[in-house]
C-alpha cells in the first residue's frame, strides 16, 4: 500500500518499503519523512519481521535526497538544522532502535539524503548504474542528517574526504572498491542479486542476528575489551532463546533449522 508517497508491503519475514515519488526522482518531502518514521517504529515492534528492503521506484532514482522544492524556498540551513529528526534522514540514517538487518537496494542514484539513507542500512546491494555522493556542498548546504559522522566511520579518511569536500558523485563500482557497498549487481540482476542476500540471512537465528546488531551498534565507539563485556539486552535474549536451542537440535540431527524466532 502506497501512503504519503511510501510503499510499504510484506513478503512473509521480509518487509519492503519503497521511496515511492518518481516524478521528484524519489526526493522525500515531510509528509513522507513522517511515514517513513511511522514504518520504521511499526517495523521495530513486529516480531515477524527479519529483514527489511529499502529502495526507490523505477529504476532511475533511489533516492535524490529532500525534495527541494517543498523545503529550500520556506528553510534557511539554520531553520533546517534546527528542525533535524533526531531519528535522521527518512527516520533511519541515526535511529538507533531498529535491531532488524536493513538492505538497501540501490537502483539509481543515491545523493545526499538518499545517501545518508545508504548509510544508515546494513548491506549495500547496487545496481551497476547507481552513483552515490553527499552533493550538498554543491548547493551550499551540509549533510547534517548523519553523512559526515557516518562517512568517516565506514570508509577510511582520505576516501570519506574526498567524497564530502568535493560533493562529487562516485559510481557504484568505486564505492564497492571503497568498502561501502557490498555487491555491484550486473544488469538486470539486482533483484535476484538482493533476494540472495536476504536468503543468507533468513538461514541464520533473528535473535542471532538482533544481538549482533546490537552489539555492533552498542560496542562501536568501545575498546574491544570493553565491546566484549557488553551485556544487551537482545544478546541476553539471544543466549536463552528457542532459537539457540533450535540451532543445536538442528545440527545435531542434520537439517536445516526452523526459527521460531523467539
Amino acid at each position: 500500500m502506497t501512503t504519503d508517497g511510501i510503499r510499504y508491503e510484506r513478503d512473509g519475514h521480509i518487509a519492503r518499503v519503497t521511496l515511492d515519488r518518481p516524478h521528484v526522482l524519489n526526493a522525500v518531502d515531510s509528509a513522507a519523512h513522517a511515514r517513513l518514521n511511522e514504518i520504521w517504529a511499526a517495523i521495530e515492534t513486529d516480531p515477524d519481521v527479519r529483514a527489511v528492503v529499502l529502495t526507490g521506484a523505477g529504476e532511475r532514482s533511489f533516492c535524490t535526497g529532500a525534495d527541494m522544492s517543498e523545503s529550500a524556498v520556506h528553510k534557511s540551513g539554520l531553520d533546517y538544522w534546527a528542525a533535524l529528526d533526531p531519528n535522521g534522514f527518512g527516520g533511519l540514517t541515526l535511529r538507533s532502535t531498529l535491531d532488524i538487518p536493513v538492505i538497501a537496494r540501490v537502483n539509481g542514484y543515491a545523493l545526499g539524503g538518499g545517501m545518508e539513507l545508504v548509510l544508515g542500512c546494513d548491506l549495500v546491494i547496487a545496481a551497476q548504474h547507481a552513483s552515490f555522493g553527499l552533493t550538498e556542498p554543491r548547493v551550499g548546504r551540509i549533510p547534517l542528517d548523519g553523512g559526515v559522522g557516518q562517512l568517516v566511520r565506514r570508509l577510511p579518511h582520505t576516501q570519506a574526504m574526498g567524497l564530502l569536500l568535493t560533493g562529487r558523485r562516485a559510481t557504484a563500482a568505486e564505492m564497492h572498491r571503497m568498502g561501502l557497498v557490498n555487491e555491484v549487481a550486473a544488469d538486470g540482476e539486482l533483484d535476484t542479486t538482493v533476494d540472495r542476500w536476504i536468503a543468507d540471512i533468513l538461514a541464520c537465528a533473528p535473535t542471532a542476528l538482533k544481538a549482533i546488531k546490537q552489539m555492533a551498534a552498542t560496542g562501536a565507539a568501545l575498546s574491544p575489551r570493553e565491546a566484549h563485556a557488553l551485556r544487551t539486552p537482545a544478546l541476553v535474549a539471544a543466549l536463552d532463546s528457542e532459537d539457540a536451542t533450535e540451532g543445536v537440535r538442528a545440527f545435531r540431527e542434520k537439517r536445516s533449522p526452523v526459527w521460531p524466532g523467539r
